[in-house]
């Protein structure tokens, strides 16, 4: 088992994750880290100023992957 941990990123800085989870693949940190993003996308879907977002992934030896989540938006044609 290897300890990964999901470090949240927006545009006010990052939030590191000091606990970790243990998984057998990463296929299996890949799936918590785009469960976790779609909680947060949902968290922050009401807000009228939505920030971009990110899950970096790292072990202890280091960084492995990152989901990430970008609202852009452009101005409503009418």
């Amino acid at each position: 088992m290897i300890r990964y941990y999901f470090d949240i990123r927006d545009d006010n800085g990052i939030y590191p994750d000091e606990e970790g989870m243990e998984f057998a693949t990463q296929r299996e940190a890949e799936v918590e880290a785009a469960e976790s993003l779609a909680g947060l996308a949902r968290d922050f879907a009401t807000l009228d100023d939505r920030p971009d977002l990110s899950v970096e992934v790292r072990t202890v030896v280091g960084r492995v992957f990152q989901a990430a989540l970008i609202f852009d938006r452009s101005e409503t044609k009418q």
